[in-house]
């Protein structure tokens, strides 16, 4: 209350983040530590909360302002705690330790994080990613030995069937020039005849520039 109008604003900027992500973009919370007052209405409005046992809280007003305005005498924990909102007010998902929450919302693969170089300007090699997303790392890919700066082509992920598009850094890169983005927009238009979801993998630089691609139709 006492930062004014400018911190009201910061609050509504994102909530609004959490509103255009609402049903496009999972959203997780992890309460690691005291979440109140105008804190707690964003990770309320994300899918899934978790807590953290014993250091975490979740109040609107905390055990001062009670006391102060109804005479209730309450502890943070019996206020707020991850055990209160697992089993009364449903606010949380799970209450776990601290270690244990974060291997429980990030469960992942650890290569995945040493596949991307640090540096931009280091090529890797895109279908080791998506062999990795994958189930059982099978890919199956369409027209590899044409414009191998896109790569195109099917995979399961969780048992369904899905399209792979993928920027490939390897080759230009990974830019789009007009064979890339006639040989992508095909097999999107393929995946949409038959209901088959995509997943896109987009490290892009822009567009090839030049005669040879405006000549080539590349603005279509």
């Amino acid at each position: 209350i006492q930062e004014g109008v400018a911190a009201l604003g910061g609050y509504a900027e994102i909530f609004q983040r959490n509103v255009l992500a609402s049903g496009v973009i999972p959203q997780i919370s992890v309460i690691m530590g005291p979440c109140a007052g105008g804190d707690v209405y964003s990770p309320a409005m994300t899918d899934f909360i978790f807590m953290v046992r014993d250091t975490s809280y979740m109040f609107v007003t905390g055990p001062d302002v009670v006391k102060t305005v109804t005479n209730e005498t309450v502890t943070a924990e019996s206020l707020g705690g991850a055990s209160v909102h697992t089993t009364k007010s449903s606010i949380a998902d799970g209450a776990y330790d601290e270690i244990e929450c974060y291997q429980s919302v990030t469960d992942h693969d650890l290569s995945l994080d040493r596949l991307i170089p640090d540096n931009a300007n280091k090529p890797y090699d895109i279908k080791e990613l998506i062999m990795k997303v994958a189930d059982e790392g099978d890919f199956f890919e369409i027209q590899q030995n044409f414009a191998k700066n896109i790569v195109t082509g099917f995979g399961r992920v969780e048992g369904r069937t899905v399209g792979f598009v993928a920027n490939q850094p390897m080759v230009l890169a990974g830019v789009l020039d007009s064979d890339a983005s006639r040989k992508a927009a095909r097999f999107v238009r393929f995946c949409d005849c038959f209901s088959i979801p995509i997943v896109t993998f987009v490290d892009v630089p822009g567009f090839l520039p030049g005669t040879a691609q405006e000549y080539g139709g590349l603005i279509k």
